[in-house]
């Protein structure tokens, strides 16, 4: 079989296509067969050593996977060779791959193996927004980074919550996609000033909900264009720098830092993030959301793939894919 393999820190270009023999699973495992997998820019951060955890040398990037189950191991009882599945699997960016039964489901029929891997957007932003941020019905939420993987799932799941959705992104090609995907209202943050049309799209009242997956230097006006009780949820830092807020701000709004990682949740309290992810099946076995996968790269293509997610140029999510 054939793997990504990073054996030192650096771009994409350092990554190697290696050929190694099929893993054996262990009693509680499962061999996968892949036929997607997911890359994400925590992979971008991780090959070149800036991600908050650091894998030894040699590792395969990737986290999330679907595929078919090709062996089982002793002891695992609830999947068969030939079942469908989706879910997170260590260095998943492999035609072959073992996985924790436990972090699998099985994928519904009518839920092809690409639309599977933007299920964990899905499942961020629900949390997020539902929990997290307490969207209510008729509130203004506003996404940065729209046109990424959970950008793009907040502003679907901001529409179907009855929320009025500003997307904010870089180039009008991103915001023509959001649009698309429901957004009410669009701000290009790089030609235009974002707090001021914040203002004027919301009659200076401000937005309810900041989902923030960006930081740098957009935090700063969008934490000033909140409304009195706003919620502005942290998610990430993919513009770069980890930004600074002054506190006196949330006192003079009465507003709420919220972080957000589904990672602690799934760690914390495994059931309720299991509540979501059968939640999010849900949703999308009945049409009420439609993942929105911009482009899927053979494994040949795993660095072109994470070279555009580096240079901005993804919409939605992309994926890995596999030889059947």
């Amino acid at each position: 079989m054939r793997s990504v393999i990073c054996r030192q820190w650096g771009l994409p270009e350092t990554l190697v296509i290696e050929e190694s023999p099929t893993p054996t699973p262990g009693p509680d495992e499962v061999l996968v067969s892949v036929r997607a997998c997911a890359v994400a820019f925590a992979d971008v951060l991780t090959i070149q050593g800036k991600y908050q955890t650091k894998p030894a040398f040699p590792f395969t990037p990737g986290g999330d996977v679907s595929g078919v189950i090709k062996a089982v191991g002793a002891n695992v009882t609830d999947y068969k060779p030939g079942d469908n599945v989706f879910g997170r699997a260590r260095e998943s960016c492999a035609e072959e791959v073992l996985a924790d039964p436990n972090q699998l489901r099985q994928l519904p029929a009518g839920i092809d193996f690409t639309v599977a891997m933007a299920l964990g957007n899905y499942g961020t932003s629900y949390y997020s927004l539902r929990e997290r941020g307490e969207l209510k019905p008729g509130e203004t939420l506003l996404v940065l980074g729209a046109s990424g993987g959970i950008g793009l799932a907040a502003v679907d799941l901001g529409k179907m919550m009855g929320a009025r959705v500003i997307a904010c992104a870089s180039t009008q090609e991103k915001l023509d996609t959001c649009k698309r995907m429901g957004a009410d209202e669009l701000i290009n943050y790089e030609t235009e000033n974002m707090r001021d049309r914040i203002k004027a799209l919301t009659g200076d009242k401000g937005v309810d909900v900041v989902f923030d997956a960006v930081g740098d230097k957009f935090a700063d006006p969008a934490v000033r264009s909140l409304a009195w009780g706003g919620r502005y949820l942290v998610l990430g830092f993919a513009a770069g720098e980890i930004p600074k807020v002054a506190l006196n701000l949330p006192l003079l709004k009465g507003s709420s830092i919220v972080g957000v990682w589904i990672g602690g949740l799934k760690r914390n309290n495994p059931k309720h993030a299991q509540r979501i992810a059968d939640e999010i099946l849900d949703l999308v076995a009945a049409g009420k959301v439609k993942p929105y996968i911009s482009a899927a790269y053979p494994i040949e293509r795993t660095a072109d793939a994470l070279n555009d997610l580096m240079s901005r140029k993804v919409q939605g999510k992309i994926v890995i894919t596999m030889g059947a």
